[in-house]
């Protein structure tokens, strides 16, 4: 246990199995997330070559539909290609027919795979510390790159269409349910809701941090960076949608699309094209940097404290540790570098570490948390660390409007559920998508199956199974703060050998 956290948890019940899925979660977006740095460095690499090389035809890669004519590529029935989707799919991705065709593996692609997994292990390998002083420039830097961006964007003809498309909503969007999935999943990914990583970082603190303060500010600065981007994003759209006479409708996209379909193209329509390429991608990398720095953090935090101390394995080193997970989540990208690999990647995206799982976990939280350790007792707790009483409304939050929006948005998600699609022409196989539950399943089922296996592994009647298992446990090195008429029982010594199983902390 690290000398900041504050260790109280329901002994076992719950707790454990949410941890469990928080790092299955984490451990396969750390996985497949990394992918999206890994193509931005090789964009990065081909941005420092004028022209650059989705702009024209003619290349190897490139098919006898590929055109450089607008208005020939946007006729859908014309079946003709721009040059930036076709770099994006036979270059980049070399995309096959579909999931059963792995095809071979792309050894450039590998170079930038290594050489992204070897940067995010230096720069964390030491801890918090280490990560903590490369964040102030990932983090920091990617501000400036925004501002010179939108100073450029603003500038070019269409901009300001462009940025009231984006300003301007459709309220009769507000109909759709897969418009609250999306936003709902979005919000809970953005914000690591269920991940878990933010309560490993977390645990680093010290007992009296205002944690409370942190999450409004981290909750301020996280959408209203979205929002910020959203102007440089849409300045640039609107430039595009007004050189090719186009809806900028007919320009905008979602997802990967966004980042290596749309803004490349654009970029290729402005002065000093490879100048804006190579800021963009920079940017784009350093972020990602960010996020993968978080899950990697999470998910090797609570390995580290799940090994037992006097084992073998708990005398391993943290550099051991960390470079145990990089070569396992190396290992299973390989499966995404091959022919195939977008397929894969998609695979993981939908299923493994978004939508339905994140809800399920954010649920169960706020269960354990309001229902099963208590909302009061909760709230007495971070005030005994931040020093003053959180306001009541978080209280409501946990016990009722969390977990009603979880419900709400999860039926949504299983009321509409359709075959996965790639770029709605691929419809994945139905072994495909039974792989793809089967990931969801892995994380989701650790809350169900922990509860069984606690409460059948105790002894005694099922209420004392429960009240036993649903007791607080505090750490003896917070005996300080542990208030006199606490129900709470603690932790024995580390030395001491008891019969009752206390688990270690998730």
């Amino acid at each position: 246990s690290k000398p900041g956290i504050l260790n109280w948890w329901v002994a076992g019940l719950y707790w454990v199995g949410l941890g469990l899925a928080s790092m299955v979660i984490v451990f396969f977006c750390n996985t497949y997330y990394i992918m999206i740095l890994v193509w931005g460095l090789y964009f990065l690499i081909h941005s420092f070559t004028n022209p650059l090389p989705w702009s024209t035809c003619g290349h190897y890669w490139n098919t006898p539909n590929c055109t450089q004519d607008w208005r020939a590529y946007h006729n859908q029935s014309s079946g003709m290609r721009s040059p930036v989707i076709e770099f994006w799919e036979r270059k980049v991705l070399r995309l096959s027919g579909g999931l059963d065709e792995p095809g071979l593996i792309s050894y450039e692609i590998v170079l930038c795979l290594i050489a992204t997994w070897v940067l995010v292990y230096f720069c964390m390998w030491k801890g918090v510390k280490s990560t903590g002083k490369v964040v102030y420039f990932t983090a920091l830097f990617p501000y400036l790159v925004l501002v010179v961006l939108l100073a450029h964007g603003v500038t070019l003809p269409g901009a300001l269409d462009g940025i009231v498309y984006y300003l301007k909503p459709d309220w009769s969007k507000l109909g759709e349910a897969q418009v609250w999935i999306d936003a709902g999943t979005q919000i809970f990914f953005s914000y690591a809701i269920g991940l878990g990583a933010l309560t490993a970082l977390g645990s680093y603190n010290r007992f009296h941090n205002n944690c409370y303060q942190d999450a409004f500010v981290l909750a301020l600065i996280n959408s209203g960076t979205s929002f910020f981007a959203g102007f440089v994003v849409f300045s640039v759209l609107g430039f595009m949608a007004a050189e090719q006479g186009v809806d900028i409708s007919k320009v905008a996209e979602s997802g990967p699309g966004l980042a290596f379909i749309a803004y490349p193209k654009a970029v290729t329509l402005m002065p000093f094209a490879p100048l804006w390429a190579a800021l963009f991608f920079f940017m784009l990398l350093l972020l990602g940097l960010d996020s993968q720095f978080v899950g990697v953090e999470g998910l090797i935090t609570g390995i580290m404290d799940m090994l037992p101390p006097k084992s073998v394995l708990g005398s391993l080193r943290r550099e051991v540790v960390a470079a145990i997970c990089c070569v396992i989540c190396f290992l299973i990208d390989l499966s995404m570098v091959t022919e195939g690999g977008m397929y894969v990647f998609q695979l993981f995206d939908y299923y493994s570490a978004s939508g339905i799982t994140l809800l399920w976990q954010a649920f169960w939280e706020c269960v354990v948390i309001a229902w099963v350790y208590g909302a009061d007792r909760f709230m007495d707790d971070v005030a005994r660390m931040i020093g003053y009483q959180p306001l009541p409304y978080m209280k409501w939050c946990w016990s009722y409007v969390t977990p009603f929006v979880c419900v709400a948005v999860f039926v949504f998600h299983v009321v509409n559920y359709k075959p996965l699609t790639y770029n709605t022409v691929y419809t994945y196989p139905m072994w495909g998508e039974m792989i793809g539950w089967m990931l969801a399943l892995s994380s989701m089922l650790c809350i169900p199956l922990t509860v069984l296996y606690k409460l059948l592994r105790c002894k005694g009647s099922l209420r004392e199974r429960w009240q036993h298992l649903t007791t607080p446990v505090w750490g003896r090195h917070h005996l300080e703060y542990l208030a006199p008429e606490s129900e709470a029982k603690l932790l024995p010594p580390a030395e001491t050998k008891s019969t009752l199983c206390f688990e270690s902390v998730i």
